[in-house]
């Protein structure tokens, strides 16, 4: 394994569109690393599809993020400028796509600092 930045510095000459984290993780814990990659990769598109939380066998689905909760750390996520492209892994169903979706609806992308894509979000 290594770091979200050094992740990015081993890909960033390639010029991505996107680059982004999913599942292993539920948007509450994936929070830090995206924010790392927002800061690192200020030039690209950031994409977050978190799991629906870690896995709970004790949980009815599995998983422990219902779609409201899911839809509001993606919604803050977006909010806050950390993210362009969002959806969801494991343990996600229709019910939190819908919920993600309705709740970024409104919400502008990420603003690109500079790079080979700047022109289209400025």
């Amino acid at each position: 394994g290594q770091t979200v930045t050094a992740f990015w510095h081993s890909v960033r000459h390639a010029e991505p569109l996107a680059v982004g984290l999913n599942c292993a993780l539920g948007a509450a814990l994936m929070r830090p690393y995206i924010q790392e990659l927002a800061k690192a990769a200020p030039d690209t598109f950031i994409s977050c599809y978190p799991n629906a939380g870690l896995p709970n066998p004790m949980s009815d689905t599995g998983f422990d993020e219902t779609p409201d909760v899911t839809s509001r750390l993606l919604h803050e996520f977006a909010a806050e400028g950390l993210v362009n492209i969002v959806g969801g892994c494991c343990g996600t169903t229709p019910e939190h796509i819908a919920a993600i979706a309705q709740s970024v609806a409104l919400v502008g992308g990420r603003k690109l600092q500079r790079g080979v894509f700047y022109a289209e979000t400025a």
